[in-house]
């Protein structure tokens, strides 16, 4: 039977999260902002919005001012014909923190949030304190099969049944059916673990500009072969910024072995595998989640932004020394670099 989630938390702080919103070049940018202190800010993955964190916010914000933006084409964000490339969220994300005045932060990125996030530590190495990469996207090509099916233009029209009447109550009902089938004797491995996050987030896409919006969002990111971005050509950028990895051994969005790539491609990081966790693992476990985070937090220091040392780095480049793990790993990371369609962004 399913893996019972560890819900019980702390109890809950003051902090509570209030919604605000940004117009910045035009449209509307909502956010999550509690706490004070120093910034953390939390970016959730394609199809989600804010409210995602709304478990761990209350906990963070104990200590942190954090920020949870709801990404545009998300959420209670605007949903413009715009561009929904990685780099262009990056921006996006830079605008938003420009307008709350603040000029330094820890990022946290989940599934496409993490992809965000790495591009975010890459185009504005100055503003980022450190990185924590969750069920991050953007590794390397294996993604969820219906993902990439929804990328294909004639197959993501079945996506237009969302809106017929029942279809939404009776895929909740079928999720959470399915959902108590989870590790069951005769099925296979967690095919069925995520599926309650899964059906959370379909049941916006329902609403035709939040649909458009999330397969434009899709499209840059994933076709039918896979993921088309990866983020391990400038991992070697991250050597003297502290990096948490952590992922779900039940992952059947992202398999956990990506969390493996990222790690040796990044050697100086840190990896934090929750067995029995999918996809959404501060979601599984949000208890161990805060104690993983709040730890990464108080052991390490913030990332001193260095021109000079920045430059030699890119001057410098990528060798396989710079990469760790066994001969199979580092292979693997060396193949998933020379593929002749990775992204230059």
């Amino acid at each position: 039977m399913s893996t019972t989630r560890f819900r019980q938390l702390r109890p809950v702080p003051d902090e509570e999260a209030r919604m605000a919103f940004r117009t910045i070049h035009g449209y509307r940018r909502a956010f999550r902002i509690a706490g004070e202190g120093p910034a953390l800010l939390l970016i959730h993955g394609i199809g989600d919005n804010s409210s995602t964190w709304s478990e761990v916010i209350p906990h963070l914000a104990k200590h942190h001012t954090v920020i949870a933006p709801d990404l545009l084409g998300h959420g209670r964000s605007d949903k413009p014909r715009a561009d929904y490339s990685v780099a262009a969220y990056a921006n996006g994300v830079r605008d938003l923190l420009t307008t709350l005045g603040i000029d330094r932060v820890t990022v946290v990125g989940h599934s496409l949030g993490g992809g965000v996030a790495m591009q975010f530590a890459y185009q504005y190495p100055q503003l980022v304190e450190r990185l924590i990469l969750v069920s991050a996207g953007g590794v390397t090509k294996d993604v969820h099969p219906l993902l990439r099916m929804a990328a294909v233009p004639v197959l993501n029209e079945a996506m237009k049944l969302l809106r017929v009447p029942g279809v939404m109550p009776g895929l909740r009902t079928a999720s959470s059916v399915l959902s108590r089938l989870d590790g069951a004797p005769l099925l296979p491995g967690a095919l069925f673990h995520d599926t309650a996050d899964l059906v959370r987030i379909l049941g916006d896409l329902p609403d035709p500009t939040a649909h458009a919006a999330y397969l434009r969002t899709l499209r840059a990111v994933v076709d039918w072969r896979g993921q088309v971005v990866t983020m391990l050509d400038r991992c070697y950028m991250t050597e003297d910024m502290p990096v948490q990895i952590i992922w779900g051994d039940r992952d059947v969005v992202i398999p956990v072995a990506h969390a493996h790539l990222a790690h040796a491609a990044m050697p100086s990081s840190r990896i934090e595998i929750f067995h029995g966790s999918g996809h959404f693992p501060f979601r599984d476990e949000p208890m161990r989640f805060l104690e993983v985070v709040e730890n990464f937090l108080d052991s390490t220091k913030p990332s001193e932004f260095d021109e000079h040392r920045w430059r030699q780095m890119l001057l410098g480049g990528v060798g396989e020394a710079a990469i760790s793990g066994s001969a199979s790993t580092r292979m693997a990371v060396l193949d998933a670099m020379g593929s002749d369609e990775r992204s230059a962004t």
